[in-house]
């Protein structure tokens, strides 16, 4: 088993910046790559980005790319997403993943946080 506790939402105004922290405790060494997700209200959950813990391999979604950026701490289990320019249509629950796999898609990913909410005012 994974756990996953994000944290660092909150409310922003637009243009600001926000970091998330995802911890990660239990059976890590067994994940491969971790991913980002968010869902607003109404709407399906979309992908992010994601990163692998061995090399830090980063990728994202058109939406965010140039915005925000993953990073991990493998000494602490804690994957990163910083997000700068935020805009209003970034408002949703940002939820992080662990998974064996490196996919944009939410069935490859087995274990997810609580998510936490990000509102971006305008």
């Amino acid at each position: 088993q994974v756990q996953l506790v994000e944290s660092g939402g909150g409310l922003v105004q637009a243009g600001g910046s926000l970091r998330l922290s995802c911890a990660a405790s239990g059976r890590t060494f067994s994940m491969y790559a971790m991913g980002w997700f968010r869902q607003a209200p109404g709407k399906e959950r979309e992908f992010v980005g994601h990163i692998t813990w061995s090399r830090g391999r980063t990728a994202y979604a058109d939406s965010v790319k140039g915005r925000f950026t993953i990073s991990r701490d493998n000494a602490k289990n804690t994957v990163y997403l910083q997000m700068n320019s935020l805009k209003p249509e970034d408002t949703a629950v940002y939820y992080c993943a662990a998974g064996m796999v490196i996919t944009t898609e939410t069935p490859g990913y087995e274990y997810w946080g609580q998510g936490t909410q990000v509102t971006v005012s305008s």
